[in-house]
């Protein structure tokens, strides 16, 4: 298992265990984490599912590919150039087995 931890703005904070190949998008949206939307079902062409990667977890996670690049320049919350990243991109026990993201405020 691998454990995901969102942070909010208001201090509430959602930590879950998930399986490995769950991205954090679908995990956030099959347990109902509040600011994680997935509109388009995890293909990368919605940022819907935007999220701030804490700096400590930054390293070995994928490079941005194309179509991320492309989604992350129409966020609805400002895109942060370190720590922004799309939920549906990042896999856990691929990617990482423990990660802590920071929710934007707006999705859409």
């Amino acid at each position: 298992m691998a454990k995901i931890s969102f942070h909010h703005s208001d201090g509430n904070v959602d930590v879950l265990d998930v399986d490995p190949g769950t991205s954090l998008m679908r995990a956030a949206v099959t347990n109902g984490v509040d600011g994680i939307v997935g509109e388009c079902g995890g293909q990368a062409m919605c940022a819907t599912c935007h999220v701030y990667v804490r700096p400590e977890y930054l390293d070995g996670l994928p490079d941005i590919g194309d179509d991320e690049e492309e989604m992350l320049e129409c966020t609805a919350g400002p895109r942060d150039e370190t720590r922004s990243r799309l939920g549906c991109q990042l896999k856990a026990g691929e990617d990482f087995d423990a990660i802590e993201v920071d929710v934007p405020d707006d999705q859409v």
